[in-house]
């Protein structure tokens, strides 16, 4: 009989077990809306050239800043020094 008892109280902790937290939620909605900005701006500058990786990147910032969403990493190589 004990081992039904054990049973049922297992079954019925699983559920809440499984559950997802409020802050879970929050975090995957912002990446959610950080990828959908990273498809916008590939969308928009599909090239892998220099010129293409600034302009993505600065499209991915801009659209980043918009829903108040932390930026990414530059995908563009940096700028090489200037020579004097």
């Amino acid at each position: 009989m004990h081992r039904f008892a054990a049973l049922f109280l297992l079954l019925g902790l699983i559920p809440g077990a499984a559950q997802a937290t409020q802050q879970g939620i929050v975090a995957a909605k912002k990446w959610q809306s950080m990828d959908e900005c990273a498809k916008l701006a590939q969308a928009a500058f599909p090239d892998s050239t220099p010129e293409a990786l600034a302009k993505r990147d600065a499209t991915l910032n801009d659209c980043l800043a918009k829903r108040n969403l932390p930026p990414r990493a530059p995908l563009a190589p940096p700028a090489p020094p200037a020579r004097n």
